[in-house]
């Protein structure tokens, strides 16, 4: 893995989460928890889903630390009303996720942020390179990381960062982009 490839994929990440960053700064309460119709998820859905599964990314594979969801109280602290990631759960059980309070949000989006940036600060081709399973389990071959990697793949750090963080954060993107327009405000990029 060269140097290059590695800048690379750190400069990809900080990209997106400047985006992540700049798709918050001027949403309103009223804004995160719209609710277009039934099948439609809200705003708050789709940050809540991505950042915490970016916090679950960088703090166990990484920091081999507890999320900061769980070990800061976010979830009392943005007043989330479903409190799951929503892997596992309905279409119809997360729509109904709302929040409280958009400012505790984007504290807890900031933190998680900056505890990646720190984590892209030390990335090496080495780092990226370390096994965490040497394939991924059954619950999981259903899932864009299995398609990456292929069925009999390890599942290294590199994966964790291109498809969890990376690519994952590109699709959920493109729904808050479509969420933001949604209730009146514009794209992130041109």
């Amino acid at each position: 893995m060269s140097e290059i490839f590695v800048d690379s994929l750190r400069n990809r990440i900080r990209a997106l989460n400047a985006l992540w960053q700049r798709a918050v700064a001027d949403l309103t309460l009223g804004q995160v928890n719209h609710h277009e119709r039934a099948g439609v998820l809200p705003l708050a859905f789709s940050l809540s889903h991505y950042i915490r599964s970016q916090d679950q990314s960088v703090s166990g594979p990484f920091l081999r630390a507890p999320m900061l969801w769980s070990s800061g109280g976010w979830a009392a602290r943005v007043g989330v009303n479903v409190d799951q990631l929503g892997r596992e759960e309905t279409v119809a059980e997360m729509e109904q996720l709302r929040f409280q309070d958009v400012d505790a949000w984007r504290a807890y989006q900031s933190a998680v942020l900056a505890r990646t940036d720190a984590v892209l600060d030390g990335l090496t081709a080495a780092v990226l390179a370390e096994v965490l399973l040497p394939q991924l389990p059954p619950n999981m071959l259903q899932t864009f990381c299995a398609m990456v990697i292929g069925p009999s793949a390890p599942l290294r750090k590199l994966e964790v960062l291109e498809c969890f963080v990376y690519q994952h954060g590109l699709r959920h993107m493109g729904e808050v982009e479509h969420g933001r327009a949604l209730v009146g405000l514009g794209g992130m990029t041109s």
